[in-house]
């Protein structure tokens, strides 16, 4: 018997045989990807590799498998094995367009930005409204700082593709970093409008509305989210900053015990969790929480400082708690001098001694650092403290006996001047944060970058960092809080993260005018980005100041000012002498105001010891009328006689790049 189409039954039974196991192949394959794919729908990043790698082992040739693995390690933040997996697909899939976007998005994120606009200009060069492409030139515009141009681009996608959640909620994102609360909530509902039951959405619309202070509507959406989603860790994880912010601290704890309880590696979890306790008065157990997040953690830098902060606070300076974490600064400090670096040196051990004050180890390190350093009479001050506190040993004595010597013909001793007692902190700054200001993987971000910013301040011998409340309501109680105290300026903190990277902005307003002054920013990555920021930060405020120095006394045509090599005075330098109680800060920018009749003369300086330095004086006019306690400035060549405020260079806000990637 024949079949209608002419060819032998038993010739297709022998086909049908001979193709069983090739058509058995691809359905194998093809059912792992489909497997693959739905965890992957579901953000079961794991589980969908899991699917996309037997689907490769079954035909190592499949495209898409590699291609969602390329997605899955993007996900998961793992950009070098999905730049390996995402060139592997493009060889086995040479003419997509979706391909090269993926490539274009991992290079963003490995900051290769020429590489990611090269494969996104070819790609618009060939389909100029590629949706994909113009969302990673977008990004690419956020890496470079210029959110402006990203969002022409993201309203550009928003109008050509009016119910795409991804351009309207990107849109927003970057409004509400450019300070268009408005806006940014205006194109959050547009989302919600067209994608009600899209749990990102809601959670997206929540982080907006968090960061705009409106904490209840947050909450609302993000419970709404949880029921869509039940255990979806983001909307989790910000519903608990959200309480915590409302003043809900046990509520905030609860939620931060049940991301706990279902990833107990999440740091910022156990971070959270400590904080409340910390608010709700349960310090003991507050610091072993934070201690917990270090042991999941070791390099998370808010939780240390938290911790730290909180020893400073709640415990008393000879607490043996102290010296344990001290320990880690002084480690760190030991290994800083073993490799010559004794800049950073110098700050594990100035932190070190913040934390445990009595250390002796610390305070003799310390103190011989100085030494290599060329301060010995810092050295020496070091050493009599010691002495003070009954812990000198032989070995400190007679440091003490021999530097005493060696500096009996020193500036200081010549003077009659004990130049580490001298109040010489003529400038007044108070630090803050506005209270909320938080960044999305730690609560209190700003609390805790303005704390360390004005603990690095107190070694600055030209600043006083004023201890009026680190944390703000709003910009006029802080704005009142820094003139009530006699401020000169006060600077507002503030802090954006990624999971590798942080920024930190310090906004400077002038105290008595509540006027802007400059803006300072610092973009750190990887360990340590906390303490180089804030270093950073530090180091672009005081060099913004002058020097200001004070005549503390006078021998004829002689004069001793409280400045020296510490503070950046040399031998030649020159400095204007202003009557004493006539200058003032500049009602807008950096700077200081005096009328030139209140000029009385000029200093040239021919020594400068370590905190002190000596000249001579030339008289302004035909009467003498410089007068101890008068002031000494060196204002800067290039100085703005305006006081305009001194504008930032553009930087990338890790924190909003950081949610557009996930926002895929």
């Amino acid at each position: 018997m024949r079949l209608r189409t002419g060819v032998p039954k038993r010739f297709l039974v022998l086909v049908c045989l001979v193709a069983a196991p090739f058509l058995s192949f691809a359905q194998s394959a093809s059912s792992f990807f489909e497997a693959g794919k739905a965890a992957f729908a579901e953000e079961r990043y794991y589980e969908a590799m899991e699917s996309f790698l037997e689907s490769l082992r079954v035909n190592p040739a499949y495209a898409e498998p590699v291609a969602y693995l390329a997605e899955c390690f993007y996900s998961l933040g793992e950009f070098d094995q999905a730049l390996s997996y995402v060139k592997r697909a493009r060889a086995l899939s040479r003419s997509s367009a979706s391909l090269a976007n993926l490539e274009a998005f991992i290079l963003i994120a490995m900051g290769d930005l020429k590489g990611a606009d090269s494969l996104v200009r070819d790609t618009l060069a060939r389909e100029p409204y590629n949706r994909e492409a113009l969302f990673a030139a977008a990004e690419l515009d956020i890496a470079r700082g210029k959110a402006g141009e990203a969002a022409t681009r993201y309203r550009e996608a928003a109008r050509r593709y009016p119910d795409d959640r991804r351009a309207l909620l990107s849109l927003a994102l970057v409004l509400g970093s450019l300070g268009d609360a408005e806006g940014a909530r205006s194109y959050a509902a547009r989302a919600i409008e067209t994608h009600p039951d899209d749990h990102r959405v809601r959670y997206y619309a929540a982080y907006l509305d968090a960061a705009a202070g409106r904490l209840d509507a947050a909450a609302a959406s993000l419970v709404f989210a949880l029921n869509l989603k039940p255990g979806y860790a983001p909307a989790r994880s910000l519903l608990a900053q959200v309480r915590y912010r409302s003043g809900e601290w046990e509520e905030a704890a609860r939620l931060a015990d049940a991301s706990i309880a279902a990833d107990r590696s999440d740091a910022s979890a156990w971070y959270l969790k400590g904080l409340a306790y910390a608010r709700l008065g349960r310090a003991a157990e507050a610091r072993s929480i934070l201690a917990s997040a270090l042991s999941v953690s070791p390099g998370d830098e808010f939780s240390r400082c938290a911790l730290e902060d909180l020893l400073i606070e709640t415990t008393a300076a000879e607490t043996p708690e102290r010296a344990r974490w001290a320990a880690y600064h002084l480690d760190r400090a030991a290994d800083y001098r073993s490799r010559n670096l004794s800049d950073q040196a110098l700050f594990e051990y100035r932190r070190a001694l913040r934390i445990d004050p009595y250390s002796k180890a610390a305070r003799a390190s310390f103190a011989d650092l100085l030494r290599t350093l060329g301060f010995p009479a810092r050295q020496l001050a070091e050493l009599r403290f010691l002495q003070e506190l009954g812990k000198a040993d032989r070995v400190v004595n007679d440091a003490v006996e021999t530097y005493d010597s060696l500096l009996a013909d020193a500036l200081p001793r010549r003077w009659n001047v004990d130049a580490t007692a001298l109040e010489s902190r003529h400038w007044k700054i108070a630090v803050v944060s506005i209270a909320g200001q938080s960044a999305v993987k730690h609560a209190d971000a700003g609390r805790i970058a303005s704390l360390y910013i004005r603990d690095l301040l107190t070694h600055d011998g030209n600043v006083a960092s004023l201890a009026i409340p680190v944390e703000q309501p709003s910009f006029s109680s802080a704005f009142r809080a820094a003139r009530e105290a006699g401020a000169d300026y006060f600077m507002v903190v503030s802090a954006t993260e990624s999971e590798r990277d942080l920024s930190l902005a310090g906004s400077l307003f002038v105290a008595r005018t509540g006027s802007a002054a400059a803006e300072f920013s610092a973009f750190r990555t990887g360990p340590d980005r906390l303490r180089n920021a804030s270093r950073k930060t530090v180091e672009l405020l005081t060099s913004a100041l002058p020097l200001r120095a004070r005549l503390i006394s006078r021998k004829a045509g002689s004069a001793l000012i409280d400045k020296g090599r510490a503070n950046g005075v040399e031998k030649g330098m020159a400095l204007e002498i202003v009557k004493k109680g006539s200058v003032l800060t500049k009602a807008e920018g950096v700077g200081v105001a005096y009328a030139d009749a209140d000029v009385t003369g000029s200093l040239s300086v021919e020594e400068a010891d370590e905190d002190i330095s000596a000249g001579t004086l030339v008289r302004s006019g035909f009467f003498d009328r410089i007068s101890e306690g008068d002031e000494a400035f060196v204002l800067k060549k290039d100085e703005a006689k305006s006081g305009a405020a001194v504008p930032a260079a553009p930087s990338a806000d890790p924190e909003l790049r950081f949610l557009l990637r996930n926002l895929r």
